[in-house]
This record gives structure tokens, sequence and C-alpha cells, in this order.
């Protein structure tokens, strides 16, 4: 196990350098076509998050997705144990260096999330009385080169379906299983297993029924949890407050090498704050555009900033909120203390030894949830590939399985492996991205142009000339009623 450990390890440093000029180069591209959409539209941001669908509970069946609920969907699977424990291993092999990286990769990731969950909204397709999308679906509709674009979303589909409804998956019951080890004050074998089992049970109530018990859940569980976490964060930073300015200097300093920790110089800061930022935030990894596309709302570009503010939500809060707790308790680098329990350690020694429970059952809800956003994400690919419900059962059973799995599995492999299959899945989407993105732009343009004229955007997808392989966006929806906006 330790040989393919280190492989795994090699490979991640190597393909390290790749994956980063990928999502810097994606994100200042967008950046720069979308004039900076990323933050000069936050203020729309949060107005787009508080739209409703026009059908409601009740009209002949349940509602339709709001852009709320959606938003949900995606933060579930961010906010999880990797802002817990992933940023605890970033600030353990990287510096507190790392922690700048992970906020300077959100900003400039957030444009790129803007253009892929916009995607994600126009190339949907109907489930029935919902939708589903994501990067298999604008890959194969969006690409003019319709047999590279095909390929593309196969390979993107296998991975994601991989990834977050089996490695991802992993991770985050790996990290409950730690967390409650340490609240326990135990190692015994029992409490992994125990722990893996109930994960499994609870995880298969809530998969097993569906989009609308999913997105039902996650309104529930994420806002709560995650509050209720950055709460005790702020406790710890009030209490702390004349130590904050040498903790952001300690941080800046080591994202550029003027002050060295454990061996972590700017290049190791910068590596593990960009791998951890990338499996926090997602920003680019092709996983929120599946979420933003159950949405039902009146134009593709509202989810697009929908899905930027998770972004900042998922890094630039919850992430910070740890490195905060973590930073301010002055930790030993390079101890054997790593991932969740570092983070709980550290919150002991502000807090005293009730908070090392009180952090464990709150990364079992917010990891929880994880499991059940990672999930529909394997289920929406499922989908694009095959409509039989045996498929989907099949999958759904190894999901649980890899939910226990994850439970009783080594710390290391788990989160490495994590790292492979999250670049792999984000080497692809950027390329396709590449390829389509312009036509964001273009829905950002037609969105800009209504609202200057006062107006609530609408999209029709006759709008824009020569638009091709576009299911829905034909005016039957109720949120799309006005009469389309010629803006050529």
């Amino acid at each position: 196990m330790d040989s393919v450990d280190d492989a795994i390890v090699w490979f991640n440093d190597k393909y390290g350098y790749v994956l980063i000029v990928l999502l810097v180069g994606a994100g200042l591209y967008f950046g720069t076509r979308t004039a900076v959409v990323q933050l000069r539209m936050i203020p729309e941001m949060l107005r787009s998050l508080r739209e409703r669908p026009a059908r409601t509970e009740g009209d002949n069946g349940p509602g339709a997705i709001s852009a709320f609920r959606a938003f949900c969907i995606s933060a579930a699977s961010r906010v999880g144990t990797g802002n817990v424990a992933g940023v605890a291993v970033a600030i353990t092999v990287g510096g507190p260096g790392a922690v700048f990286w992970m906020w300077l990769l959100a900003v400039i990731g957030g444009a790129t999330a803007f253009v892929e969950s916009t995607l994600g909204q126009l190339y949907k397709v109907r489930d029935g009385r919902d939708y589903r999308g994501g990067p298999a679906y604008y890959l194969s509709r969006g690409i003019k080169n319709r047999k590279a674009g095909l390929v593309m979303a196969f390979l993107f589909a296998v991975a994601i379906t991989f990834t977050y409804g089996f490695v991802f998956n992993a991770v985050q019951s790996n990290s409950i299983s730690s967390a409650f080890e340490l609240a326990a004050g135990s190692d015994a074998d029992w409490i992994p297993v125990a722990i893996g089992v109930a994960l499994a049970v609870l995880a298969g109530l809530v998969i097993f029924g569906g989009v609308h018990r999913i997105s039902g859940v996650s309104q529930i569980v994420v806002p709560v949890m995650a509050v209720l976490y950055v709460g005790i964060a702020l406790f710890v930073i009030v209490t702390n407050l004349p130590h904050i300015p040498a903790v952001v200097a300690d941080i800046v300093e080591s994202a550029f090498g003027i002050r060295q920790f454990a061996g972590a110089g700017i290049w190791a800061a910068m590596m593990q704050g960009m791998r951890r930022g990338l499996f926090s935030n997602e920003a680019g990894m092709g996983s929120t555009p599946n979420a933003a596309a159950t949405a039902a709302v009146s134009h593709p570009v509202k989810q697009g900033l929908v899905q930027t503010l998770g972004v900042y939500f998922d890094t630039l809060v919850v992430c910070s909120a740890t490195a905060f707790i973590i930073l301010l308790s002055n930790p030993t680098f390079g101890s054997d203390v790593e991932g969740v329990q570092l983070t709980q350690t550290a919150l002991q020694e502000h807090m005293g030894s009730w908070a090392a429970p009180v952090l464990a059952v709150i990364l079992f809800f917010l990891a929880f949830s994880s499991i059940i956003g990672n999930y529909y994400y394997g289920e929406t690919n499922i989908a694009f590939f095959t409509g039989r419900k045996s498929v989907l059962v099949v999958f759904r059973v190894l999901v649980i399985g890899f939910v226990f799995f994850g439970a009783i599995a080594e710390v290391s492999l788990v989160w490495n492996l994590a790292d492979v299959f999250s670049s792999l899945m984000a080497t692809i989407n950027i390329l396709g991205l590449i390829a389509i993105g312009g036509v964001a732009v273009v829905l950002l343009r037609h969105y800009s142009q209504q609202k200057s004229r006062g107006l609530d955007p609408v999209f029709h997808r006759d709008d824009v000339p020569g638009l091709s392989n576009v299911e829905c966006w034909d005016g039957t929806d109720p949120e799309t009623v006005r009469e389309p906006v010629d803006v050529r």
C-alpha cells in the first residue's frame, strides 16, 4: 500500500505544475473576458440568490428547485471536510502561506466558476418536471466538433462519477471517523466501523429519495452547521483579536517564502494552497454546474452568479475560519497530528476539552451533507450514460460501500487519491471551457443589457444567433414567460 501511495504522491507533485497553469490561466482568461465579473457583480449575486421559481409546491407536483436550493446542493458538496480537514492538511504541509494561495485561487477562480455554472444552466435538459445538466451535457452539446465533444463528455462523466461518488465520499467519512476518534479519546477499532455503518445507513436513506430529498436536507443542514462553525471561529478570533495582525503577517510572509515553516517554502505553500483550495471551493473542477443546472431561473447567468458566490462563501468564509482557529493556537508544524485532528486540537486550546466533541458533531453533519451532494453529482452523470434504474441502484450501493470504506482507510492514501481525480476532472473541464466559454460571455452581455433597461433578465434560446443543441429556454417554462428581447 505504501508503494501505491508513493506513486500517487509522485504523480500529484509532477502534475501540480500543469494544474496550476490551467487553473490560474483559465481564471485570468475568463476574468478578463467578463470584465472581472466575479468582483464587480457581487451585489447581483446576492439578489440572484433570493429568486424563487414560478412553480411552487402543490402545482400538480413538487415545486421547482429554487436558486437557493441549487446553491445548497453545491454548498453541501463544497462545505465539508475540505474546509476543516483540508485546510489543516494544507497548513501542516505548506505552512501558513498555503492559506494565502487558497484565497487567491478563490478570487481568480470565481470567473471560471461563473462561466461553468452559466453553461450548466444553458445546456441543461429536462428530467421529468426537474432539470439536470453539467459539464458532460455542455461538452457534448456545446463543442462544435461533435465527436470530440462526446469523447470529452464521456471522460468527464466517468471521472466525476468515480471522483465524487466514491473517492470524495471516502474522504468525508474518513475525516468524520478521525474526528470521533479524537473526541472519544480512543483509537479503538470499533469506532471507525461504527461511524462507517452509521454514515452508510443515513446516506442510503437520503440518496434513495432523489434530488428533492437531497436539496431539502441540504438547505437545512448546510446553513445551520456552517453558521454554527463560523460562529465558533468568530468567537476564537474576537477573543484573540490582538494576535490577528501577527497571524495575517505570517500568512503573507510564508506565502512568498519570506519566512519558512517546517521546510515549507513558497512552492510548498502554493501547491498545498491551490490543491486544497481546488478540493474545497471546486472552482473550475466541473462539479458545481451539475447543481447549477437543477435550478429553475429566468436567465442562465443568474446561476453563474449564485455559484460564484458559493466559491467565496466556501473559501473566504469557512476555510478562513479554520485557518484562524489553527494559526491562533501556535501549532507545531510537522507533528504527527494531521487533518481534522489538528483543527480539533487547536479548538480545544481555545475553548477547552468540550470543543473536540462539538466539532466532531458539526463535521459529522457537514460531511454528511457533502456525501449526499457528492452522490447527486454522480447520479446526474450516470443519467448521461443511461436511464436504466438498475444501473442507478448499483451506483447507489457502491456509493454506500465507499462511504463505509473511507471510515476505516488510511488518511494519506484517501487524500492523495482525491488530488489525482480532482486534477483529472479539472483538466477535462477547463479545456472544454476554453473551447465554448465565449457563449457564457455573450449571455453575460445579454443579461447586463436587460439590467441596464431596468428589466428582470429573461433568456430565450433564439436571443443568441447560431446557438444550437439547447433543449430548454424555448419560452415554455414559467420562469421565462416574457417575450424574447433582441439585443443583437
